[in-house]
């Protein structure tokens, strides 16, 4: 990485009076393949595409660009790609912070339940306001995004002018919906959504994870993915123990050789988690060049065994796998910052290991330019670079924080937090300027998200109140959980663990 780039932009003189949009003088962090930094630079923008990043020239200032911005006092950066979150339950923030795992997973569990039936679309619609509200002024431009119920995520983001992923969650052993009917719902949300608003939005395919899907259901996926060849599919993998566990109730050695058996070990297959993969793992997905999302906070919260290994980041990009970073639910850690999961990338592998498990900029290339290849997209966004989609924020660094600019790298990645994005500019359009969302209304989000938990509370047993929260009972819990699926799964996986203690 050069600390100062402002010698090695080329000299090739790029008109800007016809531009779009120009930012000049402004600290310009390229994430190219060079991780080019400008210390005064300026970025030119025109029919939504970026034609030039370079040092400032003095006819930047002056010139007739339709939109001219002074970027001094601030950092010019790709958009954040949030590669794998989950975004229906957002109004519940809060809800399940000082709970206790068993708490937090039944209660969950039972919403989604309703949610699998049709109920509480009045709360998932808020949750998709607030979280297009809350990443975008955060700086986050892309989302993948795992939910029940996503064509509310899908047109949300999609007026909001940001970028996103979204499907389905495809199980049968986790709720009880039947499965015929949720492939017809994700084949419908797929013949819909994918390529709306302008292509900013595309569907994905959602067999939940490895630890709640039979080998039927796996097959089922690859029998869609087949018919749908430019979809991603994205799922939870090598997550928890039982992962391993149900491959092998599924007949397979182990998750990635059920998944290479049926076709869906390949570059198609984004897997959130990968926290148990071992040293073979990691090879078959670098050969199968399929791509991984790594969220740390969640499993920082919220972590069942502390003798557990931290996910092997370093191995899988030691081995050049895509690994992006994504917040999970951010409802139940209560962090919308994107920027934040860089830090604790970095604090979580350091302590479990040792110190320098990463340098800062590997964990902006992972924000950004890596994320954007985890979801196969670096071609159009993911850096500043000519040719790509003008995806851009601005943060503010006039704040005394980042007195004195040094290690900008570091600065992002260990200082910076959602409130310093001031200007965030998705396909060119300015979607927020000096902290003002120019695509949402954030007031009627405000009374939209309160007048949904007010309802929520009145329907459930849920107390939600500023002190914190009380779920329900466990009797109530329990009469509120899906059925027959969990009972599957914990049958089958009892089975199999007995299985594998006495073979027989």
């Amino acid at each position: 990485m050069t600390p100062d780039a402002a010698e090695l932009g080329d000299n090739t003189e790029v008109a800007v009076n016809d531009a779009d949009l120009v930012v000049h003088d402004a600290v310009v962090v390229t994430v190219d393949e060079d991780n080019r930094i400008y210390r005064n630079g300026t970025v030119v923008v025109e029919d939504g595409v970026l034609t030039d990043v370079r040092t400032t020239r003095d006819g930047d200032r002056d010139c007739d660009a339709d939109r001219v911005i002074d970027g001094e006092g601030t950092l010019v950066m790709p958009g954040l790609v949030n590669a794998h979150t989950h975004l229906e339950l957002t109004p519940l923030i809060g809800a399940f912070s000082d709970l206790d795992l068993l708490e937090m997973m039944s209660g969950m569990t039972a919403i989604f339940g309703h949610i699998a039936d049709g109920e509480y679309g009045y709360l998932t619609d808020a949750g998709y306001e607030l979280a297009a509200l809350n990443f975008l002024a955060g700086g986050v431009t892309t989302v993948n995004s795992m939910d029940v119920r996503p064509s509310g995520g899908a047109e949300t983001f999609g007026e909001a002018g940001l970028r996103g992923f979204f499907g389905m969650a495809l199980s049968d052993l986790f709720w009880d919906v039947p499965v015929d009917k949720q492939f017809e719902r994700a084949r419908e949300f797929i013949d819909e959504y994918h390529g709306a608003y302008d292509g900013r939005i595309r569907a994905t395919i959602n067999p939940h994870d490895d630890w709640s899907c039979t080998r039927a259901l796996w097959e089922r996926t690859a029998a869609l993915a087949d018919e749908y060849p430019d979809l991603l599919v994205h799922t939870h993998l090598l997550e928890l123990e039982a992962s391993n566990t149900m491959a092998r109730s599924n007949g397979a050695e182990d998750s990635l050789d059920l998944l290479d058996d049926i076709g869906l070990l390949d570059d198609r297959l984004v897997a959130a988690h990968f926290r148990l993969a071992n040293n073979e793992d990691i090879q078959r997905t670098a050969d199968a060049n399929a791509s991984v999302a790594h969220c740390p906070s969640i499993f920082a919260y919220w972590n069942t065994d502390g003798d557990v290994q931290w996910t092997p980041v370093p191995e899988l990009r030691d081995a050049s796998v895509d690994v992006g970073l994504g917040i999970d639910d951010h409802y139940w850690h209560d962090s919308y910052s994107l920027f934040g999961e860089a830090r604790q990338a970095r604090l979580a592998a350091n302590l479990k290991r040792s110190t320098g498990q990463y340098h800062s900029m590997e964990l902006v290339r992972m924000l950004t330019i890596e994320g954007a290849a985890a979801l196969g997209i670096d071609d159009e966004v993911g850096s500043l670079e000519p040719g790509k989609c003008a995806d851009v924020i601005m943060l503010d660094i006039e704040k005394p924080k980042f007195i004195p600019m040094t290690n900008i790298p570091a600065q992002i990645v260990n200082n910076a937090v959602p409130a310093d994005v001031k200007t965030v500019i998705v396909d060119g359009d300015v979607l927020m300027r000096d902290g003002d969302v120019k695509t949402m209304d954030a007031d009627a989000v405000r009374e939209q998200v309160e007048s949904a938990v007010e309802r929520f509370e009145s329907e459930t047993d849920w107390e939600l109140g500023v002190g914190g929260s009380v779920p329900p009972s466990k009797l109530n819990v329990a009469h509120d959980l899906p059925k027959r699926g969990p009972s599957q799964l914990l049958g089958r996986l009892a089975f199999q663990s007995a299985k594998d203690q006495f073979p027989f």
